[in-house]
């Protein structure tokens, strides 16, 4: 009995160690990250509707840089403002939902502006999401 809990206490405290790195381990800065991906609105968009499981296999969880048209700007309850790009669909686009761990210099975007986001893909609702979004300006 004492042998088992040994091992018992053994695995308790590797579990209890990784959860906590885990836990403490800082956020990527997305400001900084290498781009993985970079394409227009439109060309992200299409690939998730016409085979969402190649586009989730390629871009899935990598920073993914786009760019596009701003079709719309929202703001939710939380303060956090979001993005969306045209990509040629009446109703749905690309939405970038801007890093609330990064000072922006803007947060308002004028319909119609060309602007270039690079962000963490989150694959496809009814639009493509990209959290953690930071402007890339030239």
């Amino acid at each position: 009995m004492k042998k088992y809990l040994k091992y018992l206490v053994g695995i308790l405290i590797v579990a209890v160690g990784t959860g906590a790195y885990m836990y403490y381990k800082p956020h990527q800065n997305i400001k900084t990250a290498k781009v993985d991906i970079s394409l227009p609105a439109e060309a992200v968009f299409t690939a998730f509707e016409s085979d969402e499981a190649a586009a989730n296999t390629k871009y899935l969880d990598k920073i993914v840089a786009v760019n596009g048209t701003v079709k719309e700007v929202n703001k939710n309850e939380d303060g956090i403002t979001t993005v969306t790009l045209d990509a040629g669909q009446d109703m749905f686009g690309v939405i970038c939902q801007l890093d609330e761990l990064t000072k922006h210099p803007r947060e308002d975007f004028p319909i119609g502006q060309k602007v270039q986001f690079k962000g963490v893909c989150t694959g496809m609702l009814m639009d493509v999401v990209l959290v953690r979004c930071v402007e890339i300006i030239d």
